[in-house]
This record gives structure tokens, C-alpha cells and sequence, in this order.
């Protein structure tokens, strides 16, 4: 069960939690935010034309959305990470060789970040994209991140998130996630099987520096095309091959 969060200043929750409904709904008008968030029309009114205001949401006939000001924040704390300027470049090869989609995802407040992601020639449509936060135990990616971290921090992500099933694929069982830690160790790679989106494959390696964990790569397709020699080999050494080329870039870069 996911804990709740202690906010000193609760107008500020308000607005951010008015800023996860207008995301969530696609965009909304003061009385579906209102009725979603169990509060007056007049505080969320007041909420939405101040985030107006600061050019944070855009009022399209009543509707408002999140808007493009949120890019310039989020683009900054990327562009500002050295990990993602060394990750970028070999993730596109990645992506070129294998023709599937390669993803970087980093850990921030106990979630899993997809700090950037790129597709190759025949990659599938999926719901991620810059920015987008996961559970981290529900990816190969987040999976591969938590198999190098004090155990203790790991059981502090899972108290404060918890471990929900986004599909019937989803590990919800701390024994077993702790299990795949050891066998994540072993072999260097961790494995999503259709453990956050039916029908797709994601075999993901960590990004490390000495003990500390500075976020992990993967390659995920659909489960057709990753199977035989081409799962069980060829895609994991690619993974693995580039995850270190990154780590060593890192230490000049």
C-alpha cells in the first residue's frame, strides 16, 4: 500500500494534484477536476487560473491542459544530466542495430524515470515517452536498477510505492522480486516478460559506477521477435556491450 505523502504547504499539493488530473484526463474543465479531487469549483477554479496565470496550463474553451512550460523544466533537468548526454548517442545505435526500441531510465523519489528513448525501423507504438514514471518493479529497467541498491533502500521504495499489478504478468511478491535480484546479479541482466505491457519483451542492464547506480538501459520488442538465439543471446550481449561502453564514457566524460 502506497504511504501518504506529508506536504507542508497543501495548496501546493492541490495544484500539483490538479496537474496530474488534467494529465491523466487528457485535459478537463473545472467541475471534472473538482468532482475527481472531491474539492469545490471555486478552489479549483482559483487553482487553474493561477497555474494559467503562470503559463503552467493552457484554457482551451473551458478544457484546460497541461502545457509546453512543464517541457522547458523537465528539458533542463535532463540536459543537465550528465548521464543522459553520454547514454543518448549509444542508445541510438542500439536502437539502429537492433530495430526495436532502447530506452534509458534513471531512479528519482523511488520511481523509475525514462529519462530518453528512441525506435528503431521496426519498432511498435508504445505508451512511454520522455519523462514518463513507472513503478519500478514492473520493468527490466527499474528491476535491473533495484538489483544493485542497499536492500534496505529498495524496501523503502517498496513500502512508500508499493507493488502493484499493471498486468497479470507483474511481480507482486517481494520474495520473488528479491529472487530475480540474485538472478539479475548473476547473469548481469534483468528480464521483463510482459510484466507492464502485454505482448512486449524488455531485457534491460544497469548503468553503475563503483556501488553507485546511475540508472539502466534496455531493449524491449514484441514477444514475437524476441525469442530463440535472438532473446536468450544476441539481444542481451548488445544490451550488455553498450551498458558498458556508457560506463566507461562516464569516467572521461
Amino acid at each position: 500500500m502506497q504511504t501518504e505523502i506529508d506536504v507542508p504547504v497543501k495548496a501546493t499539493r492541490v495544484s500539483f494534484d490538479v496537474v496530474e488530473v488534467l494529465r491523466a484526463l487528457d485535459g478537463a474543465g473545472v467541475t471534472e477536476v473538482a468532482d475527481e479531487l472531491d474539492l469545490p469549483r471555486s478552489t479549483v477554479h482559483d487553482h487553474l487560473r493561477t497555474l494559467e496565470e503562470l503559463e503552467l496550463v493552457v484554457n482551451e474553451d473551458g478544457t484546460y491542459k497541461t502545457g509546453t512550460r512543464f517541457l522547458e523544466f523537465g528539458g533542463y533537468a535532463r540536459q543537465r544530466m550528465k548521464v543522459f548526454d553520454v547514454a543518448k548517442p549509444e542508445l541510438q545505435k542500439l536502437a539502429e542495430q537492433t530495430g526495436e526500441h532502447s530506452n534509458l531510465m534513471i531512479e528519482e523519489h523511488g520511481r523509475g524515470v525514462f529519462l530518453y528513448k528512441t525506435e528503431g525501423e521496426n519498432a511498435v507504438k508504445l505508451d512511454t515517452y520522455n519523462g514518463y514514471r513507472v513503478h519500478l518493479q514492473t520493468t527490466a529497467l527499474g528491476k535491473a536498477m533495484m538489483a544493485h541498491m542497499d536492500e534496505d533502500r529498495v524496501r523503502d521504495i517498496l513500502d512508500r510505492h508499493g507493488m502493484p499489478a499493471i498486468t497479470d504478468r507483474t511481480v507482486t511478491d517481494e520474495d520473488v522480486l528479491f529472487e530475480q535480484f540474485e538472478e539479475i546479479r548473476e547473469r548481469g541482466y534483468a528480464i521483463d516478460r510482459e510484466e507492464r505491457v502485454r505482448g512486449m519483451i524488455c531485457i534491460a542492464a544497469p548503468l553503475l559506477d563503483d556501488d553507485e547506480v546511475l540508472g539502466a538501459i534496455s531493449v524491449s520488442g514484441p514477444k514475437n521477435r524476441m525469442q530463440g538465439e535472438r532473446f536468450e543471446e544476441e539481444i542481451p550481449r548488445q544490451v550488455l556491450r553498450i551498458a558498458n561502453v556508457i560506463e566507461v564514457n562516464m569516467t572521461h566524460a
